[in-house]
């Protein structure tokens, strides 16, 4: 027996212990509609194909004996940015990458809670854009529509989960690496507290505005992941206070003030909310409203917060190329990235390491007045697969910001958000919305999040399998 792509991560734990399925029929399952999709979808870079059924055939001899653990035969995936055993990291980088060692932390705490890895998906070169394509991989394809991305640069994890490959991934987090592909690809996309789940062998990634997160179909599946990969390695320098996020899923969250937040933060190029998305987020913002909540427009005050965030950037990407195998193959934006990273890599870099400070202590005193913002997580629906493929580093920055001008900020914060699935546009397109909260408010966006979900159902929308199954043109 199997169960159905529609069972989450919790239902699946649960059928596991009680004897209904056993791990060896989901990770045999989990293979097969992976390399069904795999000249379609294309999420996976790696299949650990025999490793992950021995792991199959040890979870199911644990739970045989009676043992039981969070995701005890669980087949899940995580993003080609963590290290798994074995395995090489490449981070969407072209050329041959050795096999590491041991596991990264958050991939350590999914094998303890039980979890089986069956493989590591997709992302574009070294995380940098929202969208998953590369020569090291070609293109991966969103589940809705193969002919748009699902995002990125966590848009393989997304693209797995939105399909039912897996029941949930974790990705990664630099400026909106969860939260835009979930968007785009209908998930529950959770970027939690900085330091919630270790980036460890890494104790900062990108100085310290990348973090690892969840994506799901549901809030409580989102939760569960977060849960069974939260923790630290003892050298980590960001070590917040354990939470238990699950707790959170079903308990009221009160009646909250809610900031709807339209206005893209400052940026050098010009951003513009399309109206369509507009449309979708102000009718989530009157469904809170209509639960009970207030909700008035009103902008946190960003000041000049790209100034904080481009040092930190780019010299996390000229930390990165500094360690690729083969630099040469590496996209000359990249090594543009790079160059103004080592430019920047001094006192600019001190300053905006130092700035965070001053941004927790003006942004923060806005959550005196809001409990939660409510912003539109992308400007834009998801773009077709190429649209920003051969374009110029300027060009490339340009089209970025047009289509996410809105998730960065909480990566120079390093406090959480949570995306929600908000509708469709043109075309059947997912967009979504962000609720962001202050430092470690996780459970309280986790339960206004699960409160939403409860009244649209949003989990039980799928994509058409029609879509996943010939290559898009």
């Amino acid at each position: 027996m199997t169960l159905d792509r529609s069972a989450g991560l919790a239902a699946t734990a649960r059928a596991l212990a009680c004897g209904e399925v056993t791990s060896q029929a989901l990770v045999e399952d989990a293979l097969a509609r992976i390399e069904a999709t795999r000249s379609t979808l294309n999420a996976f870079r790696i299949v650990r194909t025999e490793a992950a059924l021995a792991e199959a055939a040890a979870a199911d001899q644990e739970l045989a004996a009676g043992v039981r653990r969070p995701l005890l035969g669980v087949p899940v995936a995580v993003k080609d940015d963590m290290d798994v055993a074995g395995e090489p990291t490449a981070f969407g980088c072209p050329g041959e990458f050795p096999p590491v060692a041991e596991d990264g932390e958050a991939v350590r705490r999914l094998r303890a809670a039980g979890a089986v890895i069956v493989g590591k998906t997709n992302t574009c070169e070294l995380g940098q854009w929202p969208f998953t394509e590369g020569p090291a991989f070609g293109a991966t394809r969103n589940p809705w529509n193969p002919r748009h991305t699902p995002g990125g640069s966590s848009g393989g994890s997304a693209a797995a989960v939105a399909a039912g490959l897996v029941p949930a991934a974790l990705g990664s987090d630099g400026a909106g690496s969860v939260r835009i592909p979930a968007s785009w690809t209908h998930l529950v996309g959770i970027k939690p507290q900085r330091g919630r789940i270790s980036t460890w062998p890494l104790g900062e990634s990108f100085q310290g505005i990348t973090v690892n997160g969840t994506l799901a179909r549901t809030v409580a599946d989102a939760a569960l992941l977060l849960d069974a990969a939260a923790g630290n390695h003892p050298l980590d320098p960001h070590r917040p206070p354990g939470l238990d996020i699950s707790a959170a899923v079903g308990r009221d969250p009160g009646r909250l003030r809610i900031a709807l937040s339209l206005e893209p933060p400052f940026t050098a190029v010009p951003a513009r909310l399309q109206p369509q998305v507009r449309a979708r987020v102000v009718e989530l913002a009157e469904r809170l409203a209509a639960s009970g909540h207030t909700v008035e427009e009103a902008d946190p005050p960003y000041g000049r917060i790209g100034l904080a965030f481009l040092p930190r950037a780019t010299a996390g990407i000229a930390e990165r190329v500094a360690t690729v195998p083969f630099p040469e193959l590496l996209d000359p934006r990249t090594h543009s990235s790079a160059r103004l990273g080592r430019l920047l890599g001094g006192a600019p870099l001190r300053a905006a390491r130092r700035a965070e400070t001053v941004l927790h202590r003006r942004i923060g005193a806005f959550f005196e007045t809001y409990d939660v913002v409510l912003a539109p997580t992308t400007a834009t629906p998801p773009p077709r697969v190429g649209a920003m493929r051969d374009l110029s580093g300027l060009a490339t920055e340009r089209a970025v910001i047009a289509a996410c001008p809105y998730a960065w900020p909480w990566n120079v914060l390093g406090w959480p958000g949570v995306n929600v699935p908000a509708g469709f546009v043109d075309e059947g397109l997912p967009v979504g919305a962000q609720l962001l909260g202050p430092a470690h408010s996780e459970p309280l966006l986790v339960s206004l999040a699960a409160q939403l979900e409860d009244d649209l159902r949003w989990h039980e929308r799928w994509p058409e399998p029609a879509a996943l199954d010939s290559p898009a043109t």
